[in-house]
């Protein structure tokens, strides 16, 4: 279970969050989506512990996030931050090596089904494969929740399409949480449980996608425009 109660996040006087209340439950996919400047990079670096809230509190299972929540939360960003000189193999190697729910059998399989070669240098790496490879050491990790920035950001559509498959295949929702922000969000939307919604920092509205489906009869791209 993830909580954030009245949390605020200022940078000098501007606040990127203003006094958020957010409930996710475990084993869902869950989307935080939004207009550029919403917030939605912010909360999830809060959930990652990278940065600390100004006022409130975040929670994982009851307990204050600090930057040893990444013993339980794989997260993606949206910067490049793999050492360029290492081999895709060399860098399996070090993630497994400092996590101790990287799950090494699973890389293998996510390399094979995303169509990278384990000898190829990072430097050597298009940019649709360094997407590919993020994904690959994320999804490796059996932590219990897995929180990604952007994963889409800057990918052709077949690309963004081989990584949604692999959510869907090598995610066990039965153990983890699934958390992403993006802009491609016609596309998620047949793997999300429920979307939360940021406007200009704070919460615009929380609800599950079968909800937005029956109850508004919208997709989440025309109920999102909806509350704007």
């Amino acid at each position: 279970m993830i909580n954030l109660q009245q949390v605020t996040k200022k940078f000098g006087r501007f606040s990127a969050l203003k006094d958020c209340n957010v409930s996710i439950e475990s084993g869902k996919v869950i989307g935080v989506v939004g207009e550029n400047g919403s917030g939605k990079s912010t909360m999830l670096r809060l959930l990652a512990g990278s940065l600390r809230p100004t006022h409130g509190k975040v929670m994982i299972d009851g307990a204050v996030v600090t930057r040893k929540i990444s013993e339980k939360l794989a997260y993606l960003t949206d910067n490049n931050y793999f050492y360029p000189y290492f081999t895709i193999q060399q860098l399996i190697d070090f993630y497994h090596s400092q996590f101790n729910d990287f799950d090494r059998n699973k890389a293998q399989q996510l390399l094979h089904f995303m169509e990278l070669d384990s000898s190829t240098k990072i430097k050597h790496l298009s940019k649709g494969n360094v997407g590919r490879i993020k994904i690959v050491i994320t999804l490796s990790r059996n932590a219990p929740y897995l929180v990604l920035d952007e994963p889409f950001s800057g990918l052709d559509p077949m690309v963004r399409k081989s990584i949604i498959t692999s959510m869907i295949r090598f995610v066990d929702l039965s153990q983890q949480t699934l958390i992403l922000t993006t802009h491609e969000i016609n596309e998620i939307e047949p793997i999300l449980d429920e979307v939360i919604l940021l406007g200009s920092g704070e919460v615009v509205a929380q609800r599950s996608v079968e909800a937005i489906r029956d109850k508004y009869q919208m997709s989440v791209v025309d109920w999102m425009e909806s509350n704007y």
